[in-house]
């Protein structure tokens, strides 16, 4: 069975061209949700530009190293997720408060000449796919579920939501993602689940974190957001 992941959202005539924000310490995923608090005047331009048109931003992790260029162009992992504004508010200093929904997996074919104030790259949307029959799907949504239960009990913060996501039967790519995404890990694992479009290889290497979830180099302070996840900064 295939499974492929739904990029409906995108609009009908997307180019590719994405308006490209980079963070330190901020992993996005498809279906997930999360809040941001945009207070730079370049990301506030960035902003203010995609609710005028297409809605899109291109979330993407800076690379180590990257204090040392952080006001030029520091070097972004590849691999990005596309996602769509939401809901946003203007406060009275001038910055934003938005949230973002990820839509797609892409990958950056190459940045833009400077043309603004912020990175604008092209992308290639990464289709996800599962080449596993739909009872090896079902086993492996019925180990992650087991596996992702016994850690719901230390995380007193969005425990009800996560267990409702957890009963929905959801698709083992969507799966992978919610628990990847919730998950307190350091964001260059978090990104290796993101840089990887086989939803059954993911699934596996969930497993394998889930079971080693006490180990200090899983939770070593380089880690993503809680779950719900709190506003981030840019």
């Amino acid at each position: 069975m295939a499974y492929h992941e739904n990029n409906s959202d995108l609009p009908a005539d997307f180019s590719g061209r994405v308006r490209l924000f980079p963070l330190p310490n901020l992993v996005m995923f498809p279906h997930a949700i999360q809040p941001l608090h945009i207070f730079e005047p370049r990301y506030v331009s960035m902003l203010e530009d995609a609710l005028r048109e297409d809605q899109l931003l291109a979330m993407a992790l800076l690379k180590p190293g990257w204090e040392a260029a952080y006001d030029a162009r520091p070097a972004v992992f590849p691999a990005t997720c596309v996602g769509k504004i939401v809901a946003e508010t203007r406060l009275p200093d001038g910055t934003y408060n938005l949230i973002l929904k990820g839509l797609c997996r892409a990958a950056i074919e190459h940045e833009l000449p400077i043309e603004h104030a912020y990175r604008m790259a092209d992308v290639t949307v990464v289709n996800e796919h599962s080449p596993v029959t739909s009872e090896q799907h079902t086993k492996l949504r019925q180990a992650l579920t087991r596996r992702f239960q016994r850690q719901l009990v230390e995380m007193a913060a969005g425990h009800e939501q996560l267990t409702q996501l957890l009963d929905a039967r959801l698709p083992i790519g969507i799966l992978t993602d919610v628990i990847a995404f919730s998950l307190d890990l350091a964001t260059s694992l978090k990104q290796e689940f993101l840089s990887e479009p086989d939803a059954s290889i993911r699934a596996q290497r969930l497993l394998e974190v889930l079971d080693m979830a006490s180990t200090p180099a899983l939770r070593n302070g380089d880690s993503g957001p809680p779950f719900p996840p709190k506003f981030s900064d840019n």
